[in-house]
C-alpha cells in the first residue's frame, strides 16, 4: 500500500461518545478512574464529555466535575463538546481548555431541528469563538454526516465545502468530518479527504468513522491513504447515533491500534492497557461490546515461541 502515514493521533470519545448513549450512567469517580486510565495508556487527546443541557443528555451531567477532578494534565488534551455559548461559560468555569462545536452536513436535518440551514449554524458560532478566544479556549468544529445522511443520500461536495467555508470565516480551522450515518464508502473517503486537503490546506482535520456496516477500519485506511493522520475512536466500540436508525458504536480503539500496531504506524498508546480498560468498562456496564480485539485477542499473542 502507498502513502500511508508513519505516526497517527487517535482521540479517545467513548467518555463522550459512547457514554451519551448508554442506559447506565457511571458515576463522577468512575469516570474520573476510567480518564486517569486513557492518560495512563498513553492517549493525548481526550473528549471527556460534553456541556450539553443535563435534561437532554444526562449522561454527560457531571462533565464539569470530572474537568473539577482531574485538572490540567500536561501534554495531554481535554476536549469536551459544546452546543453554545453557554457551554464556552462551563468550560471557563470547570478549566476545560478545548471545545468542539457541530453541525449536522445533511440541510433537511439541520433545518428539521434548529430550522437553520448548516451554514447558519456555524455563523452563529461567532459569539462561542469570541468568548473561547477571549477565556483561552481553544475550538474546533465538526461537520457530522458530511459524507451522506438518511434523508439527502450522499451529500453535495458543494454543502461540504460551504459549510467548512463557514467555519473557517468565524476562525475555526480545526475541522473534523464525523460519519455519524455510518453510510461512508472508502473511495468517496478517500477523494473528499485528499479534496480538501488540498482546497484548504490552512485547515487541520479529525476524522470520525461509525462501523454501523462494518466500513469503519476500511474508511480509516483510505483517509490514511488520502493523507489523513488525526482519527477519533472509542474503546470497546461503545456509541452510537441516537438519530439514525440502526447506528452502531464507534469504531474501537484497540482494534484500531491493534491493526497499527501490526503494520508499524505508531500511536503512541499501548493497547494492553486499552483492552484491560475496555474489560472494565463492559464490567461497569453490563453488557458485549463491539470490539473484535476484545473478543479475540491480539493476533501476536496466537503465536507459539
Amino acid at each position: 500500500m502507498k502513502n500511508l502515514p508513519s505516526a497517527i493521533t487517535l482521540c479517545e470519545v467513548g467518555l463522550r461518545d459512547g457514554l451519551q448513549n448508554e442506559k447506565t450512567t457511571l458515576s463522577t469517580d468512575q469516570k474520573v478512574e476510567l480518564l486517569q486510565g486513557l492518560i495512563n495508556a498513553g492517549f493525548k487527546v481526550i473528549e471527556v464529555g460534553s456541556f450539553m443541557h443535563p435534561k437532554a443528555v444526562p449522561q454527560m451531567a457531571d462533565t464539569d466535575e470530572v474537568y473539577k477532578t482531574v485538572g490540567q494534565v500536561p501534554g495531554v488534551e481535554l476536549r469536551a463538546l459544546i452546543p453554545n455559548l453557554r457551554g464556552v461559560k462551563r468550560a471557563v468555569d470547570c478549566g476545560c481548555k478545548k471545545v468542539k462545536l457541530n453541525v449536522s452536513a445533511s440541510r433537511q436535518h439541520n433545518l428539521k431541528n434548529l430550522n437553520m440551514t448548516p451554514e447558519e449554524s456555524v455563523a452563529g458560532f461567532a459569539d462561542c469563538v469570541q468568548a473561547a478566544k477571549e477565556n483561552g479556549i481553544a475550538i474546533s468544529g465538526s461537520i457530522s454526516m458530511p459524507f451522506a445522511s438518511p434523508w439527502e443520500g450522499r451529500i453535495p461536495l458543494a454543502d461540504v465545502e460551504a459549510i467548512i467555508d463557514a467555519y473557517l470565516k468565524v476562525g475555526i480551522t480545526e475541522i473534523s468530518l464525523s460519519d455519524a450515518s455510518g453510510m461512508a464508502v472508502p473511495n468517496h473517503v478517500y477523494q473528499l479527504c485528499a479534496h480538501v486537503r488540498e482546497k484548504y490546506p490552512q485547515a487541520a482535520w479529525w476524522l470520525h468513522f461509525h462501523n454501523t456496516r462494518g466500513l469503519a477500519m476500511a474508511n480509516i485506511m483510505a483517509a490514511m491513504e488520502a493523507g489523513m493522520t488525526q482519527f477519533d475512536s472509542s474503546f470497546g466500540g461503545l456509541g452510537g447515533c441516537p438519530f439514525v436508525p440502526g447506528a452502531a458504536g464507534n469504531i474501537s480503539t484497540e482494534d484500531v491500534l491493534n491493526m497499527c500496531d501490526e503494520m508499524g504506524i505508531a500511536t503512541g498508546v499501548e493497547i494492553i492497557k486499552v483492552m484491560e480498560l475496555s474489560r472494565k468498562l463492559r464490567e461497569l456496564l453490563s453488557h458485549d461490546l463491539d470490539s473484535y480485539i476484545l473478543r479475540a485477542g491480539r493476533a501476536k499473542d496466537l503465536i507459539l515461541s
